[in-house]
């Protein structure tokens, strides 16, 4: 790989290691095979990908759900079903690329912001399953 790729796969994986070791319930798709070096595509369980987009937008972050090829859909994307992922797995999807540019202190930032917004949202899930069975 040319020397910017090997970087940007670095800062990915750098990411991914944070991601995993500080927010439970988060797998790695297609991550024992070959990959875009600014790409990674998480499967975060227990909040809906589109709320959560919605939610890191607002804090600045612009990431996707889905796969590429399925930008834009409401629908869980093909590519993920095709992969063997369940449609709530799928519609739990979020795909995170990486700028030429990206640092290591972007990627604090966003693991920073994401841990905390997937928490909120879990506990606001929470408190709504809660509450319909009372």
């Amino acid at each position: 790989l040319p020397t910017r790729s090997r970087q940007t796969s670095s800062l990915r994986e750098f990411m991914e290691k944070q991601l995993l070791a500080r927010l439970e319930g988060v797998s790695l798709t297609g991550a024992d095979g070959p990959r875009l070096p600014n790409t990674s595509s998480l499967i975060i369980s227990g909040v809906d990908g589109e709320i959560l987009l919605m939610n890191l937008d607002m804090e600045g972050f612009c990431v996707s759900t889905g796969a590429a090829c399925s930008s834009g859909s409401q629908e869980p994307s093909q590519a993920l079903l095709a992969m063997g992922l369940s449609r709530q797995e799928a519609q739990s999807s979020l795909r995170v690329s990486l700028g030429w540019e990206t640092t290591e202190t972007d990627i604090l930032k966003f693991v920073e912001v994401l841990v905390s917004v997937v928490n909120r949202l879990r506990t606001i899930g929470r408190e709504y399953e809660l509450s319909a069975t009372l």
